[in-house]
């Protein structure tokens, strides 16, 4: 049986990291799809939009994880 303290921190620390790593995307983001339109606006779309599917694609296999996780 798992400690629920541990399981607790391990949770809170996954979620800090995705959400500093998701800010700093985010943040960066109009700035890196600005200059990659500048290429092409398809480049510049395809990446916004593969970013955003990015951080869904985050929780969903987070999601999956938790799932497999349980007894």
């Amino acid at each position: 049986m798992t400690d629920k303290k541990s399981d607790t921190r391990s949770a809170a620390i996954a979620a800090g990291v995705i959400l500093l790593v998701a800010t700093a995307v985010l943040y960066l983001m109009p700035n890196v799809i600005v200059w990659l339109g500048t290429i092409s606006p398809w480049l510049g779309t395809g990446f916004g939009v593969l970013v955003i599917l990015a951080f869904f694609f985050v929780f969903w296999l987070r999601a999956r994880y938790q799932r497999r996780k349980e007894p």
